[in-house]
């Protein structure tokens, strides 16, 4: 594996990992303390959202991965959010 190939691995997986990361706060947030509704969860949401797509777009600039990649990388972790919130809600309906 070429060293370009090898940064651009390690560079997904970085992203891959700060997504992850995302998805964590927020189902943290959810459980222990604010509802989907409220402008402190919606800040810190959109905030590391922003921060991950300028994340992103860095490493599209830079070739290290295919911006096609990072925006369906941006998009699952969308879907993911999506999910938590769904779940709460449930949640929160049963209640």
């Amino acid at each position: 594996m070429s060293s370009k190939e090898e940064l651009s691995k390690q560079a997904y997986e970085q992203l891959e990992k700060d997504a992850e990361k995302i998805v964590q706060l927020i189902e943290v947030q959810m459980d222990n303390l604010t509802m989907p509704q409220c402008p402190v969860y919606e800040e810190v949401l959109d905030t590391q959202m922003f921060g991950l797509s300028k994340e992103v777009h860095f490493a599209s600039r830079l070739g290290l991965i295919d911006p096609v990649v990072g925006h369906e990388l941006l998009e699952r972790l969308e879907q993911e959010v999506s999910k938590v919130h769904d779940a709460y809600m449930r949640d929160e309906n049963r209640v």
